[in-house]
């Protein structure tokens, strides 16, 4: 059934579905009303979960690692300065291989204080040891957290999804929902190999010498390469479910068919390059997973290029865009490499207009190598 929903509502609709029982939030612009509906859920018996009113973002993460770490599926959402207070313990997730899903809303860091979007806050956490989807609309981010805790949990790895803030989170959108029991039959009920229980003691996120702390990282890095396997399994899985699939769940080649040129995506401004590049003779890359990085399936877009331009809302300050570097360091070694240029654009929220775009592709096609801030 389809319905025109807020995109907040659409990720707290998907949320439902997946029948986390404890859901620690706090309240942060623009994911605040992801929280005020669940919470509003659970009040109205719409959903048998423990909702925690936390005194910050950093108990929001902890008490979910807490509540999983005991064999219940757990749930929280942040932005912006809220990520960053949780840094300290997004490693703790992850190395503890807590498979929480959480919706990261894309906004600002400050300063200056800005509570418009860009995706410096989880581009920033890439390093952090979790998975990391990005989506394009509110459908996508409906569909994609049900797929992120079957993900999730089929890794033993945390699970970011991102989702640009306002421009999705506060806009109403046709979202077609997907009915309870197909959800349940998809998702099966939680059942950790290991948890907390007193009656069958374990230790979690134990110290760990030299000699095994490399071993534990290694075992991480292991983990996230092949989750590259469960995530385009589960997006065939749910494809098979609803008819909806995205690429192959890491990347999605658009208009690329006979097309010299591309432009790279990541996040809903993919929706506004599919109006722009109609009709024209360049396609789209759209990134859905910063991590794992998507290094074979980039290689095998680009293979038949002759140049392609990134347009990211991130900056790696003293370097370049992040995924400019990504995208470059994964095509060093390929057979046939396209020039590579990169856009800074859209950062605190500004506006990239149409104009900007058209200039963007005419440099993509001209091939020559730029790296730009869109100002």
């Amino acid at each position: 059934m389809k319905n025109v929903m807020e995109g907040s509502i659409a990720v707290a609709e998907a949320v439902k579905l997946c029948d986390p029982k404890v859901i620690p939030v706090y309240p942060i612009t623009p994911q605040t009303h992801v929280a005020e509906e669940l919470s509003r859920m659970a009040a109205d018996a719409e959903i048998d979960a423990e909702i925690i009113h936390v005194e910050s973002e950093q108990s929001a993460i902890a008490a979910a690692i807490g509540s999983q770490a005991t064999g219940v599926r757990s749930y929280t959402a942040t932005a912006s300065q809220g990520l960053a207070l949780m840094h300290e313990i997004l490693f703790v997730a992850s190395g503890m291989r807590i498979p929480v899903v959480m919706t990261v809303v894309n906004r600002s860091l400050s300063s200056p204080l800005s509570i418009w979007n860009d995706q410096q806050d989880s581009f920033a956490e890439r390093d952090s040891g979790w998975i990391q989807l990005y989506v394009e609309d509110a459908q996508e981010a409906y569909d994609t957290h049900i797929q992120a805790f079957k993900i999730a949990e089929e890794t033993d790895t945390p699970v970011m999804v991102c989702m640009d803030g306002f421009i999705l989170s506060h806009t109403y959108e046709p979202v077609e929902t997907v009915k309870k029991s197909q959800v349940r039959k998809f998702l099966p009920d939680y059942n950790p190999k290991y948890r907390l229980d007193p009656d069958k003691p374990v230790t979690m996120g134990a110290l760990a010498t030299p000699k095994h702390y490399m071993l534990f990282k290694k075992q991480q890095q292991e983990a996230l390469e092949k989750s590259i396997a469960v995530i385009k399994r589960v997006n065939r899985e749910y494809a098979s479910m609803t008819k909806r699939s995205y690429g192959d769940g890491l990347i999605e080649k658009i208009n690329m068919n006979k097309k010299s040129h591309a432009v790279v995506t990541i996040g809903s401004l993919t929706g506004t390059m599919r109006e722009i590049t109609k009709d024209k003779e360049i396609g789209i890359i759209k990134i859905k997973s910063l991590r794992p990085f998507p290094k074979e399936e980039i290689i095998g877009a680009c293979e038949n290029l002759d140049s392609i331009g990134i347009l990211e809302k991130d900056i790696s300050l003293g370097t370049n865009g992040a995924l400019y570097d990504e995208i470059r360091s994964a095509l060093y070694n390929s057979r046939k490499k396209p020039k590579v240029s990169d856009f800074i654009v859209g950062l605190g929220g500004r506006d990239i207009t149409e104009r900007d775009l058209e200039k963007i592709i005419k440099k993509i096609k001209s091939g020559k190598e730029v790296v730009e801030w869109v100002v």
